[in-house]
């Protein structure tokens, strides 16, 4: 099956509500536009372990993969993780995630002059 869609939220001056959080997919995974100023919210939802969420670098060093950025979210708390450089990890993000107790959001900041 394809990555789970995490919708990505533009936070405006104007104000926004929290986005809908998306149900960790331990199998499938998840993939979200990324702009460079792009970053997740990722909530443990289990209280009793610690859980883990990773980005996929998008290229390879010598013909080698780069193993994941990963952060590890302790129980019941929330991480605000990001932003992600487009030359490092794509304008397509995979984000893998070890458990469905992970939920995640995700938010950009828009382009300023």
């Amino acid at each position: 099956m394809p990555r789970v869609n995490v919708p990505v939220t533009s936070i405006t001056r104007t104000g926004i509500a929290p986005a809908t959080e998306v149900n960790g997919d331990a199998t499938n995974n998840h993939s979200l536009t990324n702009n460079g100023t792009t970053w997740l919210m990722v909530r443990n939802s289990g209280s009793t372990v610690a859980r883990v969420v990773s980005a996929i670098y998008e290229n390879t060093v010598d013909g080698q993969t780069v193993p994941a950025k990963t952060w590890s979210i302790p129980t019941s708390s929330t991480r605000y993780i990001g932003p992600f450089p487009v030359r490092l990890f794509g304008t397509l993000l995979l984000i893998d995630v070890d458990n469905a107790e992970l939920k995640l959001s995700a938010y950009t900041l828009p382009a300023t002059t």
